[in-house]
């Protein structure tokens, strides 16, 4: 029955407990996705080709990511959340083991392709399992913790990351994470109980994948797949692609004030969907809230886009450019504003039901990463032809784009 955990004590708390382990699974897909970024010299040096093929070819990771949110959803729905967590889990431990003992291009390659597809699942397993065991009050609260748990992996892929890279070498990185597989596969296994799942779908696999393209397509979620497609992607692509060269290039700093700035930001990302779930909690209105932190995030993007050089603001104040603390508030208010992908979430679980909770969510998801994708790859063109500035302006429109969308199409029926 929907929301049952949330009637017994025990069963709550042993509810938390399973959350928590499916959650370090989160952790770890997000540590894994930046491993190369972190050690991609070192790496292309033992491969003997170039950093720059070296990382078009890891791509393929994303590209496995998003392609195996559909099959995950659907597996999740007819199998339950037990089952294929500790299957992913287990191809990621292969995954990583594959990628550490690659000894060239190709093997590496087949290692991102394995780990794509194992992490692909580790959101959308605790996001589930609330999703169908919590009533949809809760599930805000606790989307958004799941979420910061995840987004710990990114704090733990930057120093902590680098340092094991610098003294053990690349291959120690996937070493490690082979580990930490094995420790959260071992944690689900003794606090995940076994569960029947509870909306059991005897249609084939191809059809539930069908099933979820419908339900996403569908427009009650039309809206949220439209916020979706720019929500997730502005953090990441600024986080993980654009945030370092903009302030170094453009605001002159080192690569260590550079990452101190980014740091914050991470931090900011990591609080944020905490906060934005007590927030739901307390005043409710995902609508409004979710239209108006977005808006506010675009705001805050082109306002740092304005204190480049020969730009509005740094003309105003007439100085080079806007000081690069002015950045990191910029920054920081940003992350903690664009944190209301848990409120997608539940908005999503709303208008889905229970029934349907792993094929939307999996929708959603699918959304993230591909907008994302999508991203990552436009803002390289603009980058090149227009600059970095112009990058900030262009997220800040994207976003903007996502609300209208959204705005459009979660319009309450006049009845």
């Amino acid at each position: 029955m929907d929301g049952k955990a949330d009637s017994a004590g025990g069963n709550f708390r042993a509810l938390i407990f399973a959350l928590l382990a499916l959650a370090c699974g989160h952790m770890l897909s997000t540590l894994l996705r930046t491993i190369p970024a972190v050690s991609l010299d070192v790496m292309a040096a033992d491969f003997r080709t170039a950093p720059q093929k070296l990382a078009s070819l890891t791509s393929v990771y994303h590209f496995a990511f998003a392609a195996s949110q559909i099959p995950v959803g659907a597996a999740m729905d007819r199998f339950g959340v037990r089952p294929v967590s500790l299957s992913l889990l287990a191809g990621t431990v292969v995954g990583a083991l594959a990628s550490g003992l690659a000894t060239g291009t190709a093997s590496f390659v087949f290692g991102q392709l394995l780990l794509g597809v194992a992490t692909s699942g580790m959101l959308m397993c605790p996001m589930t399992l609330a999703a169908k065991q919590m009533s949809a009050a809760r599930f805000g609260l606790w989307s958004g913790i799941i979420l910061s748990i995840g987004n710990i992996g990114m704090l733990l892929s930057a120093s902590p990351l680098a340092f094991v890279v610098e003294h053990y070498g690349w291959r120690a990185g996937f070493w490690i994470s082979a580990g930490f597989g094995v420790a959260v596969a071992l944690a689900v296994f003794l606090l995940v109980p076994k569960q029947p799942a509870e909306h059991g779908d005897p249609s084939s696999p191809l059809s539930q994948m069908a099933e979820v393209l419908r339900i996403g397509l569908s427009r009650p979620l039309r809206g949220l797949i439209g916020l979706a497609l720019v929500s997730l992607a502005a953090s990441l692509v600024l986080r993980g692609l654009w945030g370092g060269p903009w302030l170094m290039e453009v605001k002159s700093l080192g690569r260590i004030e550079a990452g101190n700035v980014l740091g914050l930001f991470t931090l900011a990302l990591i609080v944020g969907p905490v906060l934005m779930g007590i927030v739901d909690r307390s005043i409710g209105h995902r609508r409004e809230v979710l239209a108006a932190t977005h808006s506010f995030a675009a705001l805050l993007l082109a306002l740092a886009a304005a204190g480049a050089p020969n730009y509005p603001l740094s003309d105003l104040f007439g100085v080079k450019a806007v000081p690069a603390q002015i950045d990191a508030v910029l920054f920081v208010l940003m992350g903690i504003a664009i944190s209301t992908q848990p409120l997608l979430f539940g908005m999503t679980r709303q208008l889905a039901g229970a029934q349907n909770a792993g094929k939307a969510l999996s929708a959603i998801n699918l959304a993230f990463f591909l907008g994302a994708a999508l991203m990552q790859s436009t803002t390289g063109v603009v980058a090149t032809i227009f600059g970095l500035p112009a990058v900030l302006l262009f997220m800040a429109a994207s976003l903007i784009v996502g609300v209208t969308v959204f705005i459009a199409y979660t319009r309450p029926s006049k009845s």
